[in-house]
Formats: structure tokens, C-alpha cells, sequence
């Protein structure tokens, strides 16, 4: 599978190492916004239900909306990003989404929270899109699957920030306050991203020059309909679910299957998830090093696949516990650049934004189904269902890598 083919003339500079990692860093410095602000209320939200007035399942709601506004605007935004280009697009989306942030920090009551989460999440939906499409186009081919990684990894930054840094804000100035200099981070961020915007190149002329060909938009559409296309968004569906659903309910599930205390099971997630952020750098490594990343991204879900069926099977010492769940952390990272190389060998050139708009709504839509899905199996049957469970949508991933298959750009 050839994941490294040039790009048109003017598409892509000279293979200058300084060059890719200034864009990468950009690129990375956004992408750690887009997931500090998913993650930036819910540690508020016992402050926020005193001071609106307002329940759990009400604050819960305002992250509902920012989630599903970002799935339903990542493809859209897509086809926006391969007809006018990506930076303009992403640039404005981090400006829009920081003024959203900082507007939080003066908001007088619930609905107005609600609807600038609204606008948030919709803003939120550019990153993905435009940012594959950059990297794409001004990374050279050599350093993609690096490229790739840390782009994943400042993501998982950005969760892990999120937590620390509007507690330390709350305590020091207030919630109202924090939130509004988060928000103004953004803001600010957006104003570098303008100085250096020259070295985010993208060529939107490409998919200008499909559309002469095709006056409607039956050409993109027809692409986002084909099976590679369709199993890349199974590919991601399928990861958020199995990601999600440790995410959210291991330390229950070992509680229920292997009789571990709270305190340790929440250890044990702290390590799968670190591990993970490792595993996203290695994965860089790997994916720059092999073309056969399908091989890659399979022996690593049959691995994790064992390990997770294996903890929900057999009574384990904690000590193994946490050994098993470190390990897949580890090689559920690796997969991720993988993954990212494997959707690009089937994007045909101009499509960067569309596609990976699209695929990785899979995001979304895992992240819906995953909590209701686990938590009615944690409640209406043996906990070790929910292991298996998972380990079989690992299988069925592995799949997917596999009969996804090239597609000639």
C-alpha cells in the first residue's frame, strides 16, 4: 500500500525538516485546544450546578450538544476545507471556538451556556478536517506517520491539561474568570496561527478542479459512499467504542469481575491512558518505517484483544492487571498513526478534508453508543460481557484494516 506517493507540484514544499515540525507544531498547538475545551466544564459542573441552579443531567446536556455539534459539522466543514482550503478554515475555527470559551466567563444563566456550547462544538468541527488536510499537503512523505502521532498526542495533551489547569484557574480567579482566559489562550493562538499561516499549505484547487468536472456535489458524495471509505468510518466507529467503553467503565467493570478496589482500578486506568499517549509516539515511529500499516494496526487489536478478553475471563493479581491493561494502552497507541496512514492511502489528492471530515465522525458516533451500550450490560449481566464485548469489537477492527484496501488518488 503506497502511503507516501508526492503530491501534485505546489502542493507540498522541499523535504526541509524544520519545516515539517513548524507545521506540525501549529497544526499540534490547535489540535491541543480542540480537546482542552471538549474537556474543560465537566470539572466545573458541581460549581456550575450551584451557580446556575440547574441539575447534573441539565450541565450534562451543555457537553451532549458540544459532542454531537461536532460530529454533525465535521463533514461539512470537510467540503469546505477542499473547496476554499484548510488554514482559513481552521484559523477562523479556533477564534470562533476561544471568543465562545471566553464569552462562558460573563455568561448570566443556563441557556446562554447552552448556546455558546452550541456555537463551541460547531467550531470545534474543524480541527479534524482541516488539520488532516495541512499535514497532508506540507509534510513530507518520510515523517507522515510522525507527524500523525504527535498530532494525536497533542490531542491526548489537551484532555490531560484540561482538569489541572481550570481547577488551578478556579481557585486562583474564579470559574467565570478561568474560563475566560482559556478562551482568550485561543484567541491568542489563532493570532500566531496568522503569523506563521505561509507554512500551512493546502491546495483547495484540486477540489475546484473536480468540481468543473462535477457541477453538484455527486463526485463527493459518491466518495464518501464507497466501501474503502466506508470501512475507514467503521475503522474509527469501532476504535471510540472500544476506547470509550474502557474509558468510561473500567474501573466498574473490574470492580464487578475481578473484586479490585476503586482506588486501584482507577490506578490501573491512569496507566492504560498514559500508556496510550506513549504508544501514539511509538506508533509515529512504526508507521514511518513500514508501509504495511493494516499489519501493523492487526497485530495490535488481536493483541489488545486477547489482553482485555483474558482480564474479563481469569482471575488476576493486580500486579498482572495493571501489567495487561499497560500493554494495550500501549498498543492501542501504536494503532493510531497506523490508522491515520491507512485513511490516507485511500483518499484520492484535493479529498483530504472531506474524507477525514467524514471518517472521523466515527468519533462521535461511537462516543454516543459506547456509554448507554456498556452500562446496560454492566447493569443487566455478568461484567465479563463487557470485556468480551470489547474484545470482539477489537476483532471486528481488525477486519476493517484489512479489506479497506487501496484506492487509486
Amino acid at each position: 500500500m503506497d502511503v507516501t506517493a508526492d503530491q501534485p507540484r505546489g502542493e507540498r514544499p522541499a523535504d526541509d525538516g524544520s519545516s515539517d515540525y513548524r507545521v506540525i507544531a501549529l497544526v499540534g498547538v490547535a489540535h491541543f485546544f480542540s480537546h482542552f475545551y471538549i474537556y474543560l466544564l465537566p470539572p466545573l459542573f458541581p460549581l456550575l450546578k450551584q451557580a446556575l441552579g440547574v441539575s447534573y443531567a441539565e450541565l450534562g446536556l451543555l457537553v451532549a450538544v458540544f459532542s454531537a455539534t461536532t460530529g454533525l459539522t465535521q463533514v461539512p466543514f470537510g467540503f469546505l476545507v477542499d473547496r476554499i482550503g484548510a488554514r482559513t478554515v481552521l484559523i477562523a475555527g479556533l477564534g470562533v471556538e476561544g471568543a465562545a470559551f471566553l464569552l462562558m466567563g460573563f455568561s448570566d444563566g443556563f441557556w446562554t451556556l447552552m448556546a455558546l456550547m452550541f456555537v463551541a462544538g460547531c467550531a470545534n468541527g474543524v480541527y479534524h478536517p482541516a488539520d488532516y488536510a495541512i499535514l497532508s499537503a506540507s509534510v513530507s512523505g518520510r515523517r507522515m506517520g510522525r507527524a500523525f502521532s504527535l498530532h494525536t498526542f497533542a490531542g491526548y495533551a489537551g484532555f490531560a491539561a484540561a482538569g489541572p489547569v481550570i481547577v488551578y484557574l478556579n481557585l486562583a480567579v474564579g470559574w467565570r474568570t478561568g474560563l475566560a482566559i482559556a478562551g482568550a489562550c485561543g484567541i491568542a493562538t489563532m493570532l500566531v496561527m496568522m503569523l506563521y499561516a505561509r507554512h500551512l499549505r493546502h491546495a483547495p484547487h484540486l477540489a475546484r478542479q473536480r468540481a468543473a468536472r462535477s457541477r453538484d456535489h455527486s463526485h463527493g458524495i459518491s466518495l464518501l459512499l464507497s466501501p474503502p471509505i466506508l470501512l475507514c468510518l467503521g475503522f474509527f466507529t469501532l476504535l471510540s467504542l472500544g476506547s470509550t467503553g474502557i474509558a468510561s467503565f473500567l474501573i466498574v467493570g473490574l470492580n464487578q469481575q475481578q473484586g479490585t478496589s476503586i482506588e486501584s482500578a482507577t490506578l490501573v486506568l491512569s496507566a492504560y491512558l498514559v500508556a496510550g499517549a506513549v504508544g501514539v509516539l511509538l506508533g509515529g515511529i512504526v508507521a514511518d518505517r513500514t508501509p504495511r500499516h493494516n499489519m501493523v494496526a492487526a497485530i495490535c487489536f488481536v493483541g489488545t484483544a486477547a489482553m482485555i478478553a483474558v482480564v474479563g475471563a481469569v482471575s488476576l493479581p493486580l500486579a498482572l492487571i495493571f501489567v495487561l491493561m499497560t500493554l494495550q494502552g500501549l498498543l492501542h497507541g501504536v494503532i493510531m498513526p497506523s490508522r491515520d496512514m491507512i485513511v490516507r492511502s485511500v483518499t484520492p489528492q484535493g479529498a483530504f478534508g472531506t474524507v477525514f471530515g467524514f471518517v472521523t465522525s466515527g468519533f462521535s458516533i461511537g462516543g454516543v453508543i459506547a456509554p448507554p451500550l456498556f452500562g446496560w450490560i454492566l447493569d443487566n449481566s455478568d461484567a465479563s460481557f463487557m470485556f468480551f464485548g470489547i474484545a470482539a469489537i477489537m476483532l471486528c477492527s481488525t477486519l476493517t484494516v484489512f479489506v479497506s484496501g487501496n484506492r487509486e488518488r
